[in-house]
C-alpha cells in the first residue's frame, strides 16, 4: 500500500510539473528546476556570499584585508552577518513580491541561497526578526518566519520563532537615516524565556539587511538575555546608502 501511495504521490508531482513547469524567480522564464534563476537573471546579480569583511560581511572591494575599518574599531554586537546578495532590482522585486504580493513560495527561493551561509554547527537556532502582532495581523505572515522555516528544513536547525518578540511598534524605517533607525528599534525586542536563551547560539533570518539597526536591536536582547552568539544571514544587504529608501 505504501509503495502504491508513493507511486501515486510520484505521478502527481510529474502531472503537477508538466502542467506549472518551474520559472525563474527573477523574470519568470522557464527553468529546469524550481527555486532558480536563468543565466541572464544569474549575471544581472551581484553575489555576496562568504566574501567580504569576516565579520560583518560587507564587499572589501580593492583590498587584501578580511576585515573592515568599522568592525576592527569596534567590535560587532553580531559575530558574523552574511547575505546572498546586494540588495538591487533583482532582489528588491522577490522581496516585494514576497511581502507584499504574498508569493510566499519566493520563501523557498530565497531559503537556497541563504542555506551555505548558515553555520550548521550544532546547537545553534534559527530565530526569525519578529513583527509586531499589529503588522502579523494585517499582513498574515512574517516573511522572515516563512524564510527560517524553510532554512529549518534545509539545515536541519531548529527554528524557534517565540523565542524573541516584537514589543514596540515601530514606525517604516525606510525613510529614516541610520541614527534615527537607530532610536526606532531601541527596546522594540524582548525574550520571553531567558532560560531558554542562556549559553545558546542564535542565527537571526531577515529578509533585507539595511542599516543593521533592525538586527542589532534583536542581537542586543537575545545578548542580554544570555545568549552565547548571535548570527546574522539574511537574502539580501545594501551596500550602496542611496537605495535605503527604496
Amino acid at each position: 500500500m505504501n509503495a502504491v501511495t508513493h507511486s501515486l504521490r510520484w505521478l502527481g508531482h510529474q502531472a503537477l510539473d508538466f502542467a506549472l513547469p518551474a520559472r525563474c524567480a527573477g523574470c519568470g522564464t522557464i527553468t529546469d528546476q524550481p527555486h532558480q534563476f536563468c543565466a541572464p537573471c544569474w549575471q544581472a546579480v551581484d553575489w555576496l556570499g562568504e566574501g567580504g569583511c569576516k565579520g560583518c560581511g560587507m564587499p572589501l572591494e580593492a583590498t587584501d584585508m578580511d576585515q573592515c575599518a568599522r568592525c576592527l574599531a569596534e567590535t560587532p554586537i553580531i559575530a558574523r552577518t552574511r547575505a546572498a546578495m546586494v540588495y538591487g532590482d533583482i532582489a528588491r522585486s522577490l522581496v516585494l513580491r514576497l511581502k507584499y504580493s504574498r508569493k510566499v513560495a519566493l520563501a523557498g527561493t530565497m531559503a537556497r541561497y541563504m542555506r551555505p551561509l548558515v553555520d550548521t554547527s550544532p546547537g545553534a537556532a534559527l530565530v526569525p526578526v519578529p513583527l509586531h502582532w499589529t503588522r502579523m495581523w494585517w499582513r498574515g505572515f512574517n516573511q522572515s518566519g516563512l524564510i527560517a522555516a524553510k532554512l529549518a528544513k534545509l539545515t536541519a536547525l531548529n527554528c524557534e520563532p517565540a523565542i524573541l518578540q516584537r514589543v514596540k511598534r515601530t514606525r517604516a524605517l525606510k525613510n529614516m537615516n541610520p541614527k534615527q533607525r537607530a532610536a526606532e528599534v531601541r527596546a522594540a525586542f524582548t525574550v520571553a524565556d531567558k532560560e531558554a536563551v542562556k549559553g545558546r547560539r542564535f542565527v537571526l533570518v531577515d529578509d533585507v539587511l539595511t542599516s543593521g539597526s533592525t538586527s542589532d536591536a534583536c542581537a542586543r536582547a537575545l545578548l542580554r538575555a544570555g545568549a552565547e552568539r548571535v548570527d546574522l544571514v539574511c537574502f539580501a544587504r545594501v551596500v550602496r546608502p542611496a537605495l535605503l529608501g527604496r
